[in-house]
């Protein structure tokens, strides 16, 4: 299957689902191609034929957008060098989770979600370690007995019971053993943000190589440059998060403008696009425009703000 194939097919499952989906992006070296939202799950996701292909470059960035954004980064493939993705498992790379698209609508569409995740070493099961341990405990069973029924250490028994992920054959012998259902659904949307956005977020006298962005961090905003996305940096406040652009080429200036408008209102966020000139445009749909000649004239955030929301709005 082509990759425009399998893009389209994500967004027919996720449409059936009853998600909003931004349209794909078309801008070249993009690190997501689809953004969907369904009440207050926000997907960021990234389509290959071989997932093989994502590089960390895009890994890191997309994870920058997941937590500013709070989303859920995900990668749609369909093969990796070891051979087709199977259905019903969760993949990983960079710490993002990889579907392939029958896992998509299983979990989306039939509400059946993925019970494997696959780790070093093999396939693994989630258990309710809770339950494991509360189990264990009030019917008596040692650690020892635990062991010996899955075939591991005592050490892996009290591992299991801390959180750590089972193979397959242990975790079916522990709830035939116990006789209670301990085995958990992987959920491919989660993610576990680790400061990413820290890592990467300037503020304060911090300096970057843009005159614009310097601008912003003296007027009080907190500015993540990005580079793989269809705008130039993640501008925060306390009160908004907004997705700024730079527009140098005045024939990209419209397309640039509707693509984050369309991620604007998926994601929720406000948009702007920083020009040399504005030839009498205030808006492109939801994304603000604004001069630079505008811009240095504002010394506090709220200035910006306030004209994003109201140019935004018309």
């Amino acid at each position: 299957m082509t990759r425009d194939n399998l893009i389209n097919t994500t967004r027919a499952i996720l449409a059936k689902a009853g998600y909003d989906i931004s349209p794909v992006m078309t801008l070249r070296s993009v690190c997501f191609d689809i953004v969907g939202r369904k009440d207050d799950t926000l997907l960021i996701i990234k389509v290959l034929s071989n997932v093989d292909a994502f590089s960390r470059e895009n890994a890191e960035e997309m994870k920058v957008l997941a937590e500013a954004l709070s989303a859920s980064p995900v990668l749609i493939g369909e093969r990796s060098s070891s051979g087709a993705l199977e259905p019903g498992i969760v993949y990983s790379r960079f710490d993002i989770s990889i579907i392939s698209n029958d896992t998509l609508a299983d979990h989306l569409l039939e509400e059946v979600p993925p019970f494997i995740f696959a780790a070093p070493g093999g396939l693994y099961v989630k258990l309710d370690s809770a339950l494991l341990k509360e189990i264990r405990e009030s019917k008596g069973v040692s650690l020892g007995t635990l062991a010996e029924t899955a075939g591991v250490s005592r050490r892996t028994i009290q591992m299991y019971e801390a959180g750590m992920g089972a193979m397959i054959d242990a975790a079916l012998r522990l709830e035939e053993f116990l006789k209670v259902p301990i085995i958990e659904p992987v959920n491919p949307f989660g993610y576990n943000p680790k400061h990413k956005t820290k890592e990467y977020e300037l503020f304060g006298n911090e300096r970057t190589e843009s005159i614009i962005f310097n601008h912003l961090l003296d007027m009080g905003f907190a500015v993540t440059p990005v580079s793989r996305s269809p705008f130039e940096a993640l501008t925060r406040s306390k009160q908004m998060i907004i997705l700024t652009g730079l527009g140098n080429d005045d024939e990209k200036l419209i397309q640039k403008a509707i693509i984050a408008s369309d991620i604007s209102k998926i994601s929720g966020k406000h948009s702007v696009i920083i020009v040399e000139c504005k030839h009498g445009l205030e808006n492109v749909e939801s994304t603000a425009i604004v001069t630079k000649d505008e811009l240095k004239k504002m010394d506090d955030k709220e200035e910006l703000t306030d004209i994003v929301l109201s140019r935004g709005n018309k």
